[in-house]
């Protein structure tokens, strides 16, 4: 008899994959794409799904919940609520790309990505001082390069 068990075990117990989970959903958030196995992208897709739907809502509540779920990681917590715009979708937040097997243990790989382009990750701002050090650096290299 099926006793309606729900999700996948991927060979872990339940709270290394509820960590595994939250890194997943942790490095997605952050580079808008992640690759990895078929079966790990399959499992974590409904915990994504999940959490984008509670981001939908917007109310403190649904902020609480996600930042429950995400173990205190405020930086992803932020991430969802700022950077990704889900306000079109009912679902289908993300989706999964078939790609080549893995050469050392021949398992098969997946990308795992938003469907609507979220915009780039954030980079940091440099300082005037460290690009004019960077600049001179690069002309005492080039001036030696031609003597």
């Amino acid at each position: 008899m099926r006793k309606r068990v729900y999700g996948k075990k991927l060979s872990r117990s339940r709270t290394a994959r509820d960590a595994m989970y939250r890194s997943l959903t942790s490095a997605l958030v952050v580079y808008g794409k992640i690759e990895t196995t078929n079966a790990k992208a399959k499992g974590v897709q409904p915990y994504i799904e999940k959490l984008s739907r509670l981001e939908k809502k917007g109310d403190i509540s649904s902020r609480r919940r996600v930042l429950a779920k995400l173990a205190n990681d405020t930086k992803t917590e932020k991430g969802f609520f700022g950077q990704i715009s889900i306000a079109k979708r009912d679902s289908g937040y993300t989706r999964i790309i078939p790609l080549p097997r893995r050469k050392g243990d021949n398992t098969k790989m997946a990308r795992l990505e938003w469907v609507d382009q979220r915009p780039e990750p954030v980079k940091k701002k440099t300082t005037k001082a460290k690009e004019s050090a960077v600049s001179k650096v690069k002309s005492k290299v080039t001036r030696s390069k031609k003597k």
